[in-house]
């Protein structure tokens, strides 16, 4: 990012930040859709092939399996903590959960894994958005407990946070853009 708000391939950058004095859900929302737009910021203007270029052989990592993976992720904390423990993940073979199953990517489009993250992105923002607090109760399937909305929310950001910075590198590494 440069001190004009650019990225160095003169991208502007849209992300609206965090609120400075917002409350607790608040400033957790927006966190969480500022990493969401970064995912897609730094997938934007790719071609397919660019988006499925591994990190480094023989990882099958590469922004479009990020995008899988964080498709897998909100469906897998929101629907399925929330609405029902028993939704089929996307990518992830018929009972299981296993988020490296979205890491082969290389027979997917942006348009299919997009079309998957922007619908679980949405599923994710209406469940927290119709729940009466963030010390909502939902069941986490895989590890057999409650958990609350506060502490899926904390957790997919931070998968985001992780995740980004893998994609400001693969990023680098398919057209050497940089930046937030």
């Amino acid at each position: 990012m440069t001190p004009s708000g650019k990225h160095t391939d003169n991208t502007p950058d849209t992300r609206v930040g965090p609120p400075r004095l917002g409350d607790e859900r608040e400033t957790l929302r927006a966190f969480l859709d500022y990493h969401r737009a970064t995912l897609a910021m730094k997938c934007a203007g790719l071609s397919d092939d660019d988006l499925r270029r591994r990190s480094m052989p023989p990882s099958t990592l590469s922004l479009l399996a990020l995008v899988r993976h964080l498709a897998e992720v909100e469906r897998a904390w929101f629907r399925r903590v929330f609405e029902d423990n028993a939704a089929p993940m996307l990518w992830s073979p018929p009972g299981e959960v296993n988020f490296q199953s979205a890491y082969d990517a290389s027979t997917s489009t942006r348009s299919e894994a997009f079309t998957a993250w922007e619908a679980e992105v949405e599923n994710s923002r209406r469940v927290e958005r119709a729940a009466d607090s963030l010390d909502m109760t939902g069941h986490q399937p895989r590890w057999g407990e409650d958990v609350s909305l506060r502490m899926v929310m904390l957790h997919v950001l931070l998968e985001y946070a992780r995740h980004n910075g893998h994609a400001d590198l693969l990023r680098e590494g398919v057209d050497g853009t940089v930046g937030a």
